[in-house]
């Protein structure tokens, strides 16, 4: 899939707020209804002081979370960081690292924000946009909106919402006891519920799911 950068801040809005409108926020219960499949974890490491990111993804089969598959891209960053804007930077090479795969993923996990988003419209929207697959947004930190600390046990959650409208984005979720939360929400082709039963349901004993840790693991490995 060619991917072409925005010549500006402004005609990246407008490239969010076009693909926005397609997104798509229910999955009509597909994952819970589904005995197995396979799953996708990705995630991008940038090689310190360079332009240089590689991108992971980790197939894992569902339920039983044994890696299926392993892919890795390298390639220039040719995009610059900022917040807000994460998917202009890291798309094109997660796009280019996609068509390697041998196996077509059913549902992604990304290192990123979903709906949570000034614009509603964070990484996991983008690229479940353009691939149309179920997407969710797991991040490690909070990028926007307003939310209460939930309760110190695993699977305790509370909604961030938008401060402008009160529009429920998201979810800040405890993925283990008493430790820090990950910010989850929904991409595309999935709603909020099933976007946390999900992530809760790939989460072991670490904070992150187990998609994305391994992705962010062998985005890590350089030569």
């Amino acid at each position: 899939m060619k991917y072409k950068h925005p010549e500006d801040l402004e005609a990246a809005q407008k490239i969010q707020n076009r693909l926005k409108k397609k997104v798509i926020l229910s999955s009509s219960g597909l994952f819970s209804s589904l005995s197995e499949f396979y799953l996708a974890g990705i995630d991008l490491s940038v090689k310190k002081r360079s332009h240089l990111a590689q991108v992971a993804i980790a197939v894992m089969h569902y339920p039983s979370l044994r890696i299926h598959e392993i892919v890795t891209h390298k390639g220039e960053l040719t995009f610059p960081y900022i917040p807000g804007y994460l998917a202009f930077r890291e798309v094109p090479l997660i796009l280019d690292a996609w068509e390697k795969l041998k196996t077509d993923p059913q549902l992604l996990f990304l290192d990123g924000q979903g709906r949570i988003h000034p614009r509603h419209f964070g990484l996991a929207c983008h690229l479940g946009v353009l691939l149309d697959k179920p997407a969710i947004g797991c991040a490690k930190s909070h990028l926007y909106g307003d939310f209460s600390e939930p309760d110190s046990a695993r699977g305790s959650f509370s909604h961030i919402t938008d401060p402008k409208t009160g529009e429920i984005l998201g979810a800040a979720l405890r993925t283990r006891a008493n430790i820090e939360c990950m910010y989850v929400s929904p991409g595309h082709r999935i709603d909020l519920e099933e976007s946390i039963s999900m992530t809760l349901a790939v989460t072991t004993k670490y904070r992150l799911p187990e998609p994305t840790r391994h992705a962010h693991k062998f985005a890590g490995m350089w030569d």
